[in-house]
């Protein structure tokens, strides 16, 4: 079987488009949906609790940064549109946030744990079917390998990212204020995280772990 480098661009496209697609989607659906179930009807009102990925793609950031980036051979990430909570329409609006944050990172763990399934099942089929097998595995490894990315970096505490959201939970409100302020320029900084290599080796410890965990889980290593 030939290595993923290996394969064209074209191919390469088709493995990774459904499991970019929908791990960035599916990430922002968690989010909706945990912050209708906390109080807050906003996602509900502007149709984003549903799993339908056309209405959560955004064009830049899920379609044109990820396939750039493949080609390219960079590290795979993106994003969807945002999800509008209304943090005071929730029951505990500060620790409410929190879950509501968390939820996008635990889909995107839960999905990682779904991809390794198909790999698995890939490994079982490719003797019997090959090019079925290897399209599983294929998928599987790109479904891992982006839901586990998209995990980790939106986990950082950078705003708006959503391990910001969960630090301002258990902070004083006077210095989550101040905290949350860096929102605006949190793209700024994780593009200068990304240009001086930082934001890979921070990224890449905790997939490499949590990537060798799963595959020891599914035992395909």
């Amino acid at each position: 079987m030939m290595s993923m480098s290996e394969l064209t661009l074209i191919q390469q496209l088709s493995i990774w488009a459904l499991p970019v697609i929908f791990a960035i989607t599916l990430h922002e659906a968690a989010h909706a949906w945990s912050a209708e179930k906390l109080g807050d009807k906003t996602a509900r009102m502007l149709g984003r609790v549903t799993l339908n990925p056309i209405k959560h793609i955004d064009p830049l950031g899920t379609i044109l940064v990820p396939g750039l980036l493949l080609a390219f051979g960079g590290f795979i990430f993106g994003w969807a549109k945002a999800v509008p909570v209304t943090q005071r329409n929730l029951r505990r609006p500060k620790t409410d946030m929190a879950w509501v944050a968390l939820a996008g990172p635990a889909a995107n763990l839960i999905m990682a744990i779904g991809w390794a399934v198909i790999l698995k099942i890939g490994f079982m089929l490719v003797a019997s079917s090959p090019d079925i097998g290897q399209f599983m595995i294929y998928s599987g490894i790109a479904g891992v390998s982006i839901n586990i990315i998209l995990m980790v970096l939106n986990l950082l505490p950078i705003p708006p990212l959503d391990g910001s959201r969960i630090i301002s939970a258990f902070i004083p409100d006077r210095l989550a204020w101040q905290y949350n302020r860096l929102e605006p320029y949190g793209l700024f900084i994780l593009l200068g995280l990304l240009f001086f290599g930082v934001l890979t080796f921070l990224i890449s410890g905790p997939y490499q772990f949590i990537q060798q965990l799963l595959f020891k889980m599914v035992g395909v290593v």
